[in-house]
């Protein structure tokens, strides 16, 4: 993702959330002095489908029959559990702390990539958790302006933060799992940052030249206006 790119996107959000960037920097920095360049051709993943799994209360009846078997999978926070619960295995974890730092140590430990997040409101949970985890297995994330080697590669909560790591890898096709926009089991600012998510994948399939499945039946009820025109 280019930043000139992403900019104006992440500034909308600022606006609407009240985020303050400097914050955000700050967390970047911490993230940064805690971490080492990550090789992202470890998540090469051209040419293939990718398995993008939400945390939403629709995953559970979403896996039954879902095969993996020629696919990767990026999930985001606590879908993880779920998925190796029933014995799926994750190719990488996006997350930004605040749920189950227990299973990205565990998924450091074993060598699997976990993506971790950097932004104003987690500065001491990065602090907390990043030193106890095997470095050379995390990918530092931001969505201000990177900074090596903290990358931004698009998105703003873990799921479509998934979703655009797996585009940035090569990925061929994004399938959905687990994606629940109006989900009445979440507050209001977690409601808020779905409605950010949904639009984040439709600017993404656009730039694909892919339709998401996810978000069949809804795309006329997205507001586009804070999305770059093409």
């Amino acid at each position: 993702m280019n930043f000139a790119t992403w900019e104006p996107i992440y500034e909308a959000i600022l606006a609407d959330f009240g985020f303050d960037r400097t914050s955000d920097e700050r967390a970047r920095d911490h993230l940064a002095d805690l971490t080492r360049p990550f090789d992202l051709d470890r998540l090469d993943v051209t040419g293939e489908t990718v398995v993008i799994a939400g945390a939403g209360p629709s995953l559970g009846t979403d896996l039954d029959g879902l095969d993996t078997a020629d696919s990767s999978v990026f999930a985001a926070s606590t879908a993880v559990d779920r998925l190796q619960e029933t014995g799926i295995a994750v190719d990488c974890m996006v997350t930004d702390l605040d749920k189950n730092p227990e299973t990205v140590r565990r998924l450091t430990d074993s060598g699997t990539p976990v993506a971790v997040h950097a932004h104003g409101d987690n500065g001491p949970l990065v602090e907390e958790v990043v030193p106890t985890l095997e470095i050379e297995h995390v990918l530092a994330t931001t969505q201000a302006a990177p900074a090596d080697p903290v990358m931004n590669l698009g998105g703003f909560t873990d799921g479509d933060r998934a979703a655009f790591l797996a585009d940035h890898c090569g990925a061929s096709s994004l399938e959905f799992v687990g994606w629940d926009f109006e989900d009445d089991s979440v507050g209001a600012m977690k409601r808020r940052k779905l409605v950010w998510a949904e639009r984040l994948l439709y600017w993404l399939e656009r730039r694909r030249d892919e339709r998401f499945s996810v978000l069949d039946g809804r795309r006329d009820g997205i507001d586009t206006s804070a999305l770059p025109v093409d």
